[in-house]
């Protein structure tokens, strides 16, 4: 099978919304607090696209992952509680969900090396990201991937796991 990753467009956004309900809803059931406090929403989304960050995993004309990618954007990770592997710039991403009918297919694996590849073409070799202390699935990715471990980033009031991988040039 072979997906394909592009820039989203607004016209995306209601499959991206749906998307990301679902995964909202899915953090819920598993008993986690991740996403539960009306973030993200259909106006990030839409902030995601406009600001040309927004990122989507297509199956033919069928989107099945998202993500917003940035580049040095990211104040908190200024904050961080701990030590990153370098100073220099970076890509981050966050949003990162995959559609109900995707999930088990490895797709959010394949969605991070697509960023990875979005950072090599930018000429950086710092990727950054973080996600909630119980969030099994993004932690055993991070593991899997080669991330390390750099300390906690506190956002809207709650701690995350901060993590970085260095890319090979």
């Amino acid at each position: 099978m072979e997906y394909s990753f592009r820039q989203a467009q607004q016209v995306d956004a209601s499959q991206i919304w749906e998307i990301l309900a679902r995964a909202i809803q899915r953090r819920k059931e598993d008993g986690s607090n991740q996403w539960q406090d009306g973030y993200p929403n259909p106006s990030a989304i839409k902030a995601d696209i406009e600001k040309r960050n927004g990122y989507v995993l297509i199956d033919g004309d069928t989107i099945v992952g998202y993500c917003a990618i940035l580049i040095n954007d990211e104040p908190e990770y200024a904050k961080l509680i701990g030590k990153w592997l370098t100073e220099g710039d970076f890509v981050v991403y966050h949003r990162v969900a995959i559609s109900e009918n995707y999930l088990g297919k490895g797709l959010a694996q394949k969605m991070l090396l697509h960023i990875e590849d979005f950072a090599r073409q930018h000429n950086i070799y710092s990727v950054k990201a973080d996600t909630n202390f119980d969030n099994l699935g993004m932690l055993n990715i991070f593991e899997k991937l080669g991330y390390t471990y750099c300390g906690e980033v506190f956002f809207r009031g709650a701690p995350r796991k901060a993590f970085e991988k260095v890319l090979a040039h």
